[in-house]
């Protein structure tokens, strides 16, 4: 081998900082975004790798398959990185001679196994990420003694749904520090030139043995499906392979990637297997292979002549062994970069240590340049760790659903009935940002256009690519239904991805100084196909009060909201009503912007407008007796109109009834627009004179209060009242206000559950704060009272636009009953920071997210943070998911808009 060269810093393209690298557009830009954390943190027991018709898609390809089971769309793994396809991949896998199996990839439970749904049971923790995946940090936690893998099935089987779930802390693994912290660094000297290097921690009282194996592999894509009954077919496609130069050094070649290498240091041994599925073990029969999928971890952990001696296969592990003395660290570092093994550098470890530094610091100056003034020490942590989550959960997804059908025995495009049969158009291969690593490693759609906001702060062009992606044709139904996610592609998730794009289109214009039109522009024209699905299917009267189902609030009604009615009858919601209100805004807002530009958009705006308060209309009371706001509590109720065409309200006091304080728009006068007479042309014109026109007929518009002195119009399904007494209820500490946020639930119902009887039996909403208690949409999703991040964001933008019309003479009580009064720019603010509290260390020391297991008091636990799905609506911890940093990365827009004064201001201006 060629002997190293010495390390330059020219030599990692430092020519420009990463920000500047996130920004690029074309080849330069592909290049360094070619390789990234694209590898799922849980592949197994997913829908896509289901091929059997049970509709209980856990079952049916467990974790204990997944050592030995090739998967057909995609791969998981440890601080993986991937190329963009999934088809060579690099992990970390690790021994610590006492579990039974090698930790090649995170345990959790799946849905049936948990008391509260799928629940992942180990720490680890994304603590740094660049834009371009130029460096890449994680934290593993892994114990010294034997996983408990059984014990944590058992125990939280045995528990019921109002008992608290079991943990890996519960078990007690932890409690004498006998773990090591297994710190992996990803960085990129080049696009193609890869450095990885795992520092373990001994964090335990004695000396530790650990296994460390950076492992390379080839996703079988030769193979076709195969189980207990169905031997797998395979293509003639060319095959990758792998095999070893030397002691040190592997090559890889691959018909559509080329030729790579991958170089270790002296004290490791190279293990080769094949990626196949090992028959033998799972189904009794020979397979393709004599060095089968798990062939290195049962030689390693058994000692079996599972790998080749031949030093070839699609799979290689380099295995590192070490005792690790007490309080002491293992090193290792490999490196992979493209060309053929005769032809790349010898690997140098200075150079690898050398390259990360560079990285390292080009992290630091990227995230300082996201802090503003008035951003503390704590927060920039916060900020940094929770868009690091951010750029982990972008994971490359592949569901090619007319295969998927095929290979289940399905027709597709013949048959309609079972899971997705509807969405046989759908072609997924691509890198989408997750909710979760690995509770929810698919896309969900108003997840991900809730994803776009905080992802704009690190890569505005992948965060506006991600909003259009459920909008092509290639995810869009041709009747302009949006996929909702992979268990159930016909379900509806709320419309927000016209807000998410105007919210996209301020941030552009708040760093660039103008936002992309263009990207607005095929936004909003494909969006005029969704919104017209909506229209279509989902008010059942043609009386703009609309339905949708669950719409992403799982557990908050009465009944399963998807379902039809045990009663009978249709269920008219107000949460649906408010989301199509919001939707028409947002539509008449982007076309009115739009048409500065281009005036044939004029005409479009003003029918969005009319939509809307066509809709509005509607919320107060209509010709057939319709109404959503109940004139006696002052608040907004779903109701369910009975086949006799009688009425009853579901007097449940949840976020639904709060949710049209988010349809609020403030509209600024363009340039050249008059004074909003009716007789401009402009859109703020217009809907002056259908004001002047149709309020003797519409109680509403008599209600909007008048163009501001500037020339402001608001926009609004709630009028000053409404407005004042909303906030009475949300401000309310024993209604809705909670130290962290809004709840999902007033309070009021844990001693007051709302209780409704039919024929059908009886049904009740309590106010429960943490764990959900009933098994709807799965059991692992709350929304009877906990904090929810999005929907409190939303909130909290529904206030600014309202303070932007009314200024700041407008007060109120805030908290409820405490005598002081607050502008709606205040509230807005002390909400935000409520929310940001949840990860910030309080006076004790402890943050409320954390929970109050003592070990995170402690020194290695107490600076790494989790980023739930939801959190408990009094003490704040969290709960559900917990690499949710998905949506709960929201909180890194929020620090972002408060690191100075007029933040949360630009945002709606």
């Amino acid at each position: 081998m060629p002997r190293a060269r010495a390390f330059r810093r020219t030599d990692v393209a430092a020519a420009m900082d990463d920000a500047e690298r996130a920004r690029r557009d074309g080849p330069e830009r592909e290049g360094w975004l070619r390789f990234g954390p694209y590898l799922s943190e849980r592949q197994w027991s997913s829908v896509r790798e289901d091929t059997t018709t049970d509709p209980d898609s856990w079952r049916s390809f467990p974790h204990d398959h997944a050592r030995s089971r090739i998967y057909r769309h995609g791969e998981d793994g440890i601080a993986g990185i991937s190329d963009d396809r999934n088809l060579l991949c690099l992990a970390l896998s690790q021994w610590n001679e006492r579990d039974p199996i090698l930790k090649e990839r995170f345990f959790g439970l799946t849905n049936d196994e948990g008391n509260h749904g799928e629940d992942a049971k180990e720490y680890w923790f994304h603590t740094d990420a660049t834009p371009t995946a130029s460096y890449l940090r994680l934290l593993y936690k892994y114990p010294q003694t034997a996983f408990p893998y059984q014990q944590l099935i058992d125990t939280n089987a045995s528990l019921g749904r109002d008992d608290p779930e079991f943990e890996l802390l519960d078990t007690g693994i932890f409690d004498d520090d006998r773990y090591f912290d297994v710190d992996v660094e990803i960085a990129k000297a080049a696009p193609d030139d890869l450095v990885m290097r795992v520092t373990a921690h001994n964090r335990g009282p004695d000396p530790a043995p650990l296994h460390l194996l950076p492992t390379l592999w080839f996703r079988n894509t030769w193979s076709g499906p195969e189980d207990a009954d169905t031997v797998a077919t395979v293509s003639d496609e060319p095959r990758p392979a792998l095999r070893g130069l030397d002691a040190t050094t592997v090559e890889a070649q691959h018909p559509r990637l080329g030729v790579w290498t991958l170089q270790t240091t002296t004290d490791a041994a190279l293990l080769f297997c094949d990626n196949e599925t090992d028959t033998k073990r799972l189904w009794g029969r020979d397979g393709v292979s004599a060095f089968p999928r798990g062939g290195i971890g049962d030689h390693v952990t058994r000692g079996t002549a599972t790998v080749n001696p031949d030093a070839v296969g699609t799979k290689v592990g380099a295995h590192h062994i070490a005792t690790v003395p007490a309080g002491g660290t293992m090193r290792i570092h490999v490196r992979l970069r493209r060309g053929a093994g005769d032809e790349v550098p010898g690997m140098s470890v200075a150079e690898c240590d050398e390259v990360i530094a560079v990285r390292v610091a080009e992290a630091d100056e990227f995230y300082a340049s996201l802090r503003g003034p008035d951003t503390s020490d704590e927060r920039a942590l916060v900020l940094r760790r929770a868009l690091a989550g951010m750029i982990w959960c972008k994971q490359y997804y592949e569901y090619p659903v007319a295969r998927w059908l095929r290979d289940r025995g399905q027709r597709p495009f013949a048959e309609r009935n079972g899971r997705n049969a509807r969405w046989a158009h759908v072609r997924a291969g691509a890198i989408i940002s997750m909710p979760d690593s690995w509770e929810y490693p698919w896309f969900a759609a108003w997840d991900l256009a809730f994803h776009t906001l905080p992802l704009a702060l690190v890569d505005l062009a992948f965060a506006k690519q991600q909003l259009e992606l459920l909008l092509d044709a290639d995810y869009l139904h041709p009747d302009g239904q949006i996929p909702a996610y992979e268990w159930g592609f016909d379900d509806v998730n709320p419309p927000v991805h016209a807000w998410a794009a105007l919210n996209l289109y301020a941030i552009e214009g708040m760093s660039r100084g103008q936002g992309d039109v263009g990207f607005l522009t095929r936004v909003f024209d494909r969006l005029l196909l969704n919104f017209t699905w909506w229209v279509n299917r989902k008010d059942a009267d043609g009386n703009d009060i609309f339905q949708g189902g669950f719409l992403g609030l799982d557990n908050i009604g009465v009944f399963d909201r998807s379902a039809p009615l045990p009663t009978g009858g249709v269920l008219e919601q107000s949460d649906g009503t408010a989301w199509m209100a919001g939707f028409a805004q947002a539509m008449a807002k982007i076309a009115a912007e739009l048409a500065v530009h281009d005036a044939s958009y004029l005409p479009l705006a003003r029918k969005f407008a009319e939509h809307y308060l066509w809709i509005a209309a509607q919320v107060y009371g209509t010709s057939d007796g319709a109404a959503l706001w109940d004139d006696d509590d002052r608040f907004f109720y779903d109701s369910i109109r009975f086949d006799d065409g009688n009425r009853e309200r579901l007097r449940v006091r949840s976020i639904v009834g709060l949710l049209p304080l988010a349809a609020s728009v403030t509209v600024h006068p363009g340039p050249g627009e008059g004074d909003g007479d009716g007789d401009d042309g402009s859109a703020r014109g217009w809907l002056a004179g259908f004001v002047d026109e149709f309020a003797d007929f519409l109680p509403l518009l008599r209600n909007l209060p008048a163009p501001a002195a500037d020339g402001r119009v608001l926009v609004s399904l709630v009028d000053e009242y409404r407005v004042r007494s909303l906030l009475r209820a949300m401000l309310d500490e024993a209604e809705f206000l909670s130290p962290h946020g809004i709840r999902s639930l007033s309070r009021r119902h844990l001693d007051q559950p709302y209780v409704f009887s039919s024929g059908a039996g009886v049904s009740s909403v309590a106010y429960v704060p943490g764990d959900s208690d009933s098994p709807m949409f799965g059991g692992n999703s709350n929304w009877r009272g906990p904090v929810w991040m999005p929907v409190n964001v939303l909130l909290v933008r529904g206030l600014v636009e309202l303070h932007e019309y009314y200024g700041p003479a407008f007060t109120v009580e805030f908290p409820t009953g405490s005598g002081n009064e607050a502008t709606l720019l205040e509230v807005a603010r002390s909400l935000a920071a409520r929310l940001i509290s949840l990860f910030e260390r309080g006076d004790d020391g402890r943050r409320p997210s954390h929970g109050s297991h003592p070990v995170w008091s402690r020194e290695h636990w107490r600076d790494q943070l989790l980023f739930f799905e939801y959190f408990h609506g009094d003490d704040g911890s969290g709960r559900a998911a917990s690499h949710q940093t998905g949506w709960t990365g929201l909180v890194a827009l929020l620090i972002f808009l408060l690191g100075d004064e007029d933040g949360l201001r630009r945002l709606v201006g």
